[in-house]
């Protein structure tokens, strides 16, 4: 039996990988798969990689590039969700800020430095047109409970998370949602460890045979909505929303999107460099 570790966010994109692991389909195949979640996001899974923490991980597109091109020893072996995410732009509940420009020049909460959270307040700061230099602060607040308390506590003014994720918040009365930011590509893709790879090709097309005929299907399972409402707390209505919304990938990441990534994260100085195609993906 092939013990390999994979991590990603516990979040709903995610119970694909729930519902193999629950009906044992790895385990058939000689694979010992154990998933671990990373609250954390990002930034987390980019640290498990490089320490070997885990081999395998769903993460964000933008994310896991600017690691690999900071040396991170992973590659993006395909696409697993193919439509952006939609990230909320919150506020404490009971915070002064109404409007996006009322944010300008205040505090963004962010998970940790080179996370999702951290470029896309980047990326929302270039669409409203802010000075990159001037207009952007950042606290670091580790994961979403550190958000919750950071928003609430003043030690952070607004915080940029996966909208639906976020929504139980929003209908407690936590937070506030002033604006959505969607990432201008497909926002999770599966990267593996270099070495895994070499060593392991065959155990890893096995996992996403296994993971796709999932991910193909996965709207058609019988009430699906009902069971992420139920799993992560959200209203059904926002699950429907989100199902309608949202594409699963079963291709490897096009030459395309790699540079239009590189080249908006180059602009914003987010990496120092753009690079090969062949340098970010491995095509098994």
């Amino acid at each position: 039996m092939k013990k390999v570790n994979i991590g990603g966010v516990p979040e709903h994109f995610n119970l694909a990988w729930y519902l193999t692991l629950k009906d044992g389909e790895y385990k058939e195949k000689g694979i010992n798969l154990r998933w671990h979640d990373y609250p954390g996001g990002t930034g987390a899974m980019c640290k498990g990689l490089r320490n070997g923490d885990i081999d395998v991980a769903v993460i964000l597109t933008e994310g896991i590039i600017k690691d690999i091109i900071a040396g991170n020893p992973s590659k993006i072996v395909q696409t697993f969700v193919q439509t952006p995410l939609i990230w909320g732009v919150h506020v404490g509940h009971d915070s002064p800020y109404k409007t996006i420009e009322d944010l300008k020049g205040t505090k963004a909460a962010i998970s940790r430095y080179g996370s999702g959270s951290h470029l896309m307040a980047y990326i929302h700061a270039e669409n409203n047109n802010w000075d990159l230099e001037k207009d952007l602060d950042f606290e670091v607040i580790k994961d979403l409970d550190g958000a919750v308390k950071g928003l609430t506590e003043g030690d952070a003014d607004y915080f940029l998370w996966e909208k639906f994720t976020t929504k139980p918040l929003v209908d407690s009365g936590v937070f506030r949602r002033i604006d959505d930011c969607p990432s201008p590509w497909p926002c999770f893709v599966i990267a593996v460890r270099e070495d895994f790879i070499a060593s392991n090709k065959d155990h890893l097309q096995t996992i996403l045979e296994i993971i796709n005929n999932t991910t193909q299907e996965f709207k058609d399972i019988p009430s699906i909505d009902k069971t992420i409402a139920n799993r992560y707390k959200q209203q059904l209505d926002d699950v429907q929303e989100w199902l309608g919304i949202t594409e699963w990938s079963q291709e490897l990441i096009d030459k395309g999107t790699i540079m239009n990534v590189q080249k908006e994260l180059f602009a914003l100085d987010i990496i120092p460099e753009i690079v090969d195609y062949e340098r970010l993906t491995c095509k098994l």
